[in-house]
């Protein structure tokens, strides 16, 4: 009677336990997510202002 018990209880300390570590997995990488967005998006403005440049100075690429 004392295993069933304690498999029961560290079946769901076991399930605890892993929602924790799951949560904060997920809360670290929302930060990661988060601490990188303006890097991102810099990259995204810099690529769209090159893509300008370059069909400026290569109209004949574009078709217009």
């Amino acid at each position: 009677m004392f295993t069933v018990i304690a498999s029961v209880i560290l079946y769901v300390f076991g399930f605890v336990f892993l929602y924790g570590v799951i949560r904060l997995a997920v809360r670290h990488g929302m930060e990661d997510l988060e601490a990188r967005r303006p890097q991102v998006l810099r990259v995204a403005q810099s690529a769209s202002v090159d893509d300008r440049a370059f069909m400026r100075e290569n109209a004949f690429l574009s078709g217009s």
